[in-house]
């Protein structure tokens, strides 16, 4: 069984810096792709970075330049460092790895997400 944990999520004023991380742990054979998403109130789930198996790295626009997602593959953890913060990046955020595990193939998984909430 595959389990997916965030954490470090917390209160930041405007501005502010955050790093929130993602460990994948369980029974399986490799982690490939890891994605964040997140979720803000009253708005649908949206992706908002991804690291690949080569180290490539995507993002959508709101968040370019501000956020940096990156990977230990050796503890099997991908972490997203956010700077300057805005009250409208609120949200709770999910990591999304895609996780192969022997005998069924790579699929995704979810987190319980982590909370973020930017305010002064």
């Amino acid at each position: 069984q595959v389990q997916v944990v965030e954490s470090g999520g917390g209160l930041v004023q405007p501005g502010g810096s955050l790093t929130v991380s993602c460990v994948v742990s369980g029974m399986f054979f490799r982690v490939h792709d890891m994605d964040w998403h997140r979720q803000a109130p009253g708005k649908q789930r949206e992706w908002i970075a991804g690291i690949s198996t080569g180290g490539g790295r995507n993002y959508i626009d709101s968040v370019k330049d501000r956020f940096t997602v990156s990977k230990d593959n050796a503890k099997n953890t991908v972490y997203l460092q956010m700077n300057n913060l805005k009250p409208e990046d609120t949200a709770v955020y999910y990591c999304n790895p895609v996780v192969e595990v022997l005998g069924t193939g790579p699929k995704g998984y979810w987190g319980q997400g982590t909370q973020v909430t930017v305010s002064s």
